[in-house]
């Protein structure tokens, strides 16, 4: 993984009622490291939908919970021409935290819309806002590597949210 990208297990507590997990603790410093979070967000994407590519150049560090359904998750370093693809579904909840320096962004791959909480170590500044922005589908973005290997078939090519899975 790139370095700072943490991928953590939330605990689920289940019951005759239901179950309870716990979200965010101030005291994850396995994850948080020295980050504090100021502001929490909630967004909802219908199947197929693609958010990306963004990155915040303003030092902002970003905790993706999804809630419900699933999405591929990628975060891509455009010195070390890296990729790293994670998936993260409601029914196995995880954080994933993502440094903001990194381009990243999402697909939605469930057949269900996603429901994803994250977390930001930044106000959102309406008039000077933290996010240079390219298009999903950029042709320049070429990963050397994903998810640390270089005989990935995907290596070397435009990097394409579409292609096919177990290709």
């Amino acid at each position: 993984m790139l370095k700072g990208i943490i991928i953590e297990p939330l605990k689920r507590f289940n019951d005759e009622r239901g179950s309870f997990t716990e979200l965010m603790r101030q005291d994850w410093k396995e994850i948080l490291k020295e980050d504090r979070f100021v502001q929490a967000n909630f967004s909802i994407s219908y199947p197929g939908i693609i958010r990306a590519w963004h990155r915040h150049l303003r030092g902002q560090t970003d905790c993706f919970i999804v809630l419900r359904g699933a999405l591929k998750i990628c975060v891509y370093d455009e010195e070390k021409k890296e990729l790293d693809e994670m998936i993260s579904a409601g029914q196995d909840p995880q954080i994933v935290r993502v440094p903001g320096r990194y381009w990243h962004g999402f697909k939605v791959i469930s057949n269900e819309t996603a429901w994803l909480l994250y977390f930001t170590t930044k106000l959102y500044n309406y008039d000077n806002p933290d996010e240079e922005r390219r298009p999903w589908n950029d042709r320049t973005l070429i990963p050397e590597s994903i998810n640390g290997k270089k005989d990935d078939p995907r290596v070397g090519k435009s990097w394409d949210w579409n292609y096919p899975p177990y290709k």
